[in-house]
This record gives structure tokens, C-alpha cells and sequence, in this order.
């Protein structure tokens, strides 16, 4: 179909053109100017004298790249809220990967219950019971950028036998590679595990083998927050690579890091060891976010067997004086049986950001150790006594890792980039929240400062590891590369000019720098303001047999 564009072309033989660029086609190799002419949703010419488009798009002294990938977003329920997805849209991200750890399905009906009452300021129905029907309804309801998604471990395994702290038996670990299988049949991309939460943390290395061997068959991937980014990092990559190993599978380290001061110095050896694991063949690979701080909630600085049962059970559990006893000792001691976030940081550096309850609201931006003097109680204590009042796990931003490691890590060639944030934007309902600045500027920042200013990495080499790093580990079929007859997720910035401004005291800010982005050939963004256009798709996993 002809359109008539901004330029009132009479002919045209294409959608759009994109001329005088500087193409980064995806692969690594140096850049070269030229044009790319979009014929409906893929990219149908490239070169130096394209014939015209219905619209137009000069980026003479920009960069052309494909769009970016984010491996690991929280966008399930932001956008449900608002589909436009602008604060990554804005930054030039065309596909969000859903699906650390827990995912929007399987359901079983009491999950969609105890889904609907842990539901915070964003409200919504559960229209939905597989991983696929969510991510169709999703669609359907419009958002701006692609979607593809993991099955959670952690999600199949409360379907299977709920909160428990034991190994599945043999009849619902069948039930769990069922779901798998299901769930991989639907499109999901793989399995996303999140070792260091409750429920997850209760399952056993073999189960996640049994799990991790469903994806293989699909040649998926396994992707895991690991057991221990901490005091027990390097035991946590050894079971990730047996679990390569014994499933015969892929596999990614969610936001690579080595957390806690007396950690910093195993960066190396945790490098290394991935490096060498590489060498021999196995096809392991990380994700960052480009921060000195991470998010989570407070279950991260509690023991695991309080929370043994779900929330209600954990909630329960801290109104019991003994067990708050028992709950403050061990937060306060140092121990390799669990991830203890609390003493990774300390309540200094423990900041709290989202709360339920309005009363708690205005404590956001405070840290644990500012509230418990105001409160003139303990910081394990004062931590308890927030989680039962806001009835929420309160999500915490801990200041956990090293400057010098977050740019170490920038510039190694196997890691790719992930929020592990929302799709936001600075109004309504999601101002009511103290978000990480992340959401905002994990892929500006990313090429703004770790890649132009401090030269971390080569601008070719960066935006391979946005583009099609991702998409081949993913196994995405035509995404993450500028070539005829891929589909047209195109980003044009500025590389001079890109840049994050999001900060811990004022997250809520968009990075600048990206001037036109286009999501299945659709203008989204157009120098620089959203189009309102919401042409998202599903993209499906290697084991979905239908058109992508």
C-alpha cells in the first residue's frame, strides 16, 4: 500500500525511506551511510540511491541501528496500564523479554487470585490462564513495543505444588516439564529461574535440570537470576553451567554483578569462569543494567523459611515476637545458606521506593537505617514492621556493587543489556512510586557513558550487544539485524547526544537522544515525541510452529 507522508510524495514505492544515515546493521562490522526503504512491516531495500517513500526520514548525521532488546523487563503490568512503553521506547528498545523467575502464566485459578490481591497502584482483570493468552491479550489491548517472554520456573512450581519448601515429587515434576512444554508450544522463548527468592530458592539444582531439559528440546534458552550474586557467586555459576552441562542448553546470567563490598573482588574470577566455560563450547551469556544499585524487594534481606507458604504466610509469621527474634539474629548474621541483601549493604544503603499504602508513601526515598531512627527501633525490626503494615514486600534499592565492576562489565562482548524495570512514564499512576532510575536510562546510559564517554566498548560492538546478540541467543527469527526482508524495528539516534538523565532522587525523567523509532515499520517515536501508534506484536520462541 502507497502512503502519503510528510512530504506529499505523489509516488512512492515504498512506506518510508530513512535516507543519509549511518547504518549499524546489528553485526558488529563498521558502519556505512546509506538508505533503508520500508515496504509494510520489513525492510525491503539498502543502499546509496533508494527510490522514494510515501514518508521520509532524513538522519543525516545520525546513527541507524536495528531496535534494542531488553532481556529482562517488569513491563507485565505497566503495560497493561499504559501500552505506549515510553521510557524504553524513548531510549530506542523495540522488544520486551519478560519472565525472571515468575511469569503472567500459567495461572491456576488460585494464582489469579492471589494475583488480583498483591496487585499494587495499577489494578487490571485477569483475562488470561497460559503465557500465550497473556501475552495475545497484551497485544490486544495495544502497546507500542514487540513482547516475547520466559516461563517462570518459579511460576510453573506454585502451579505444581505452591509455596512449599521441599523437593516436587515425581507426579508434579511432571506437571511442572508439562507446563514447560506447554508454555514453549505457546512461544515462550525459554525458562527464567530467580534463585534467590522464595519460592524459587526451595528448588533443588535437579529439578531445574528436568526443567531446563523441556527447553532444550525447543532449543530454548535458560536464563536465571542465579542462587548467589554474593558471598556465594562463583558456587552459583558452577550450578548454572552443570545445569548447562546436564540439559544440554543455553544459558544467560540475569544482571551479571557481584554484590556486597567483600564480594567486588570475585568480579574476576566470576569472568573468568564464564569466559572459560565459553572457550570449551557451552554457550553461556549475561545481562546488565548499568548501575551501582539494584532493586528488589525486602524478602531479599529476610531468611527464606519465613516466608514458607506465600506472602499471607510470611506476613503471619512476622506478628509472632519469637519469630522476629529468631527473623532480626539472622538478618544480622553473617551466613552462605542464604542471599542476605541486609548485610550485603546495610540499612544505610538499603533505600525504600514503592510502598501500597498511602500512609507509607512519603517514606519513599528514605533509607531502612533513616526510618528506623525515626521510628527509634532496630533496622531489622523497622524492616518487619514495614513489610506488615504496607502488606507488600516494598520494593528497595540496594547500593550494592562497584563503579569500577559496572564498567568492567560494559565492556565485555558477551553480555547484553536489560532494564529489569518497568515501561513507564513521568505521569499518573506511576508517580506514585520512587522508581530505580533504570527505568528510565539503562540503554542510554549504557551508550551515553559507559560506551562514548568512558569508551568501554565500540559504538558497532555495543549495538551489536543490543541487537542481534540477543536476538540469536533468543533464536528470534528475523530481528535484531538491518537486512532485506527482516522486520523493521529501527532506532535513529544521535550518538553525540544520547544520554540518560534519570537519578536515584529523580528518577522520573526521560533520556534524550533518540529522534525516530519504528516497531514493525510503524513510526512510534518521531523526533523525539511518541506517535501514540501501538503497533506491537507477540514475538515467539523456537518452539512456536505458527507465523511469527
Amino acid at each position: 500500500m502507497i502512503m502519503r507522508g510528510d512530504l506529499g510524495n505523489p509516488v512512492a514505492n515504498f512506506d518510508v525511506v530513512i535516507r543519509n544515515g549511518m547504518i549499524y546493521d546489528g553485526s558488529g562490522s563498521a558502519p556505512f551511510r546509506g538508505d533503508i526503504a520500508i515496504k509494510g512491516d520489513v525492510i525491503s531495500a539498502m543502499g546509496s540511491e533508494v527510490d522514494k517513500g510515501a514518508m521520509e526520514i532524513d538522519a543525516t548525521g545520525l546513527a541507524v541501528s536495528p531496535g534494542f532488546i531488553n532481556m529482562l523487563s517488569w513491563g507485565v503490568e505497566s503495560l497493561i496500564e499504559d501500552g505506549r512503553g515510553q521510557s524504553d521506547l524513548r531510549q530506542g528498545v523495540t522488544l520486551e523479554v519478560f519472565g525472571e523467575g515468575e511469569s503472567m502464566g500459567p495461572l491456576s485459578e488460585e494464582m489469579k487470585k492471589e494475583l488480583v490481591k498483591r496487585q499494587g497502584d495499577i489494578k487490571y482483570e485477569i483475562r488470561w490462564t497460559t503465557l500465550g493468552e497473556y501475552l495475545e491479550y497484551l497485544v490486544k489491548r495495544g502497546v507500542s513495543p514487540n513482547v516475547a517472554s520466559f516461563v517462570g520456573a518459579t511460576t510453573v512450581r506454585i502451579h505444581a505444588l505452591g509455596y512449599a519448601d521441599r523437593s516436587a515429587s515425581a507426579k508434579e515434576l511432571a506437571t511442572m516439564c508439562e507446563l514447560v512444554r506447554q508454555a514453549m508450544e505457546q512461544g515462550a522463548v525459554g525458562l527464567g529461574s530467580s534463585l534467590i527468592y522464595a519460592p524459587a530458592s526451595y528448588a533443588p539444582t535437579e529439578e531445574l535440570i528436568e526443567l531446563a531439559k523441556v527447553v532444550a528440546r525447543y532449543d530454548g534458552m535458560y536464563i536465571s537470576h542465579i542462587r548467589s550474586e554474593g558471598s556465594r557467586l562463583l558456587e552459583a555459576l558452577d550450578e548454572l553451567e552443570h545445569i548447562v552441562r546436564e540439559a544440554g542448553v543455553r544459558a544467560e546470567v540475569y544482571h551479571f554483578k557481584a554484590a556486597g563490598k567483600s564480594n567486588w573482588d570475585k568480579l574476576d574470577a566470576a569472568i573468568d569462569k564464564i569466559e572459560a566455560a565459553r572457550r570449551e563450547g557451552l554457550h553461556i551469556t549475561a545481562d546488565m543494567y548499568p548501575y551501582a544499585g539494584s532493586e528488589t524487594g525486602l524478602d531479599a534481606a529476610m531468611p527464606r523459611w519465613v516466608q514458607e507458604g506465600g506472602h499471607d504466610e510470611w506476613i503471619k509469621r512476622l506478628k509472632d515476637p519469637s519469630i522476629r527474634r529468631r527473623v532480626e539474629e539472622e538478618m544480622s548474621r553473617p551466613t552462605d545458606e542464604w542471599e542476605n541483601m541486609y548485610l550485603a549493604t546495610g540499612p544505610e544503603k538499603m533505600m525504600l521506593a514503592a510502598f501500597k499504602s498511602e500512609k507509607l508513601k512519603p517514606l519513599a526515598g528514605k533509607t531502612l537505617a533513616e526510618v528506623a531512627a525515626m521510628w527509634g527501633k532496630s533496622a531489622p525490626q523497622t524492616a518487619m514492621d514495614l513489610v506488615v503494615q504496607d502488606d507488600s514486600r516494598i520494593g528497595t534499592i540496594y547500593f550494592s556493587m562497584s563503579d569500577a565492576n559496572v564498567r568492567r562489565i560494559a565492556g565485555l562482548p558477551w553480555v547484553s543489556l536489560g532494564s529489569d524495570a518497568e515501561c513507564m512514564s513521568p505521569e499518573g499512576v506511576f508517580l506514585k512510586i520512587l522508581p530505580h532510575p533504570r527505568a528510565y536510562g539503562t540503554f542510554a546510559r549504557f551508550l551515553g557513558k559507559y560506551v562514548r564517554d568512558e569508551k568501554a566498548a565500540t559504538l558497532e560492538d555495543a549495538i551489536r550487544r543490543l541487537t542481534s546478540l540477543p536476538a540469536g541467543n533468543l533464536k528470534l527469527k528475523l530481528r535484531g539485524m538491518l537486512k532485506s526482508g527482516y522486520y523493521a524495528d529501527i532506532v535513529v539516534f544521535d550518538p553525540a547526544r544520547i544520554r540518560d538523565h534519570a537519578t536515584f532522587d529523580k528518577p522520573s525523567q526521560y533520556s534524550t537522544g533518540v529522534v525516530h523509532v519504528l516497531v514493525n515499520g510503524i513510526p512510534t517515536i518521531k523526533d523525539g515525541e511518541h506517535t501514540n501508534a501501538k503497533p506491537g506484536r507477540v514475538v515467539r520462541g523456537p518452539g512456536w510452529k505458527g507465523e511469527n
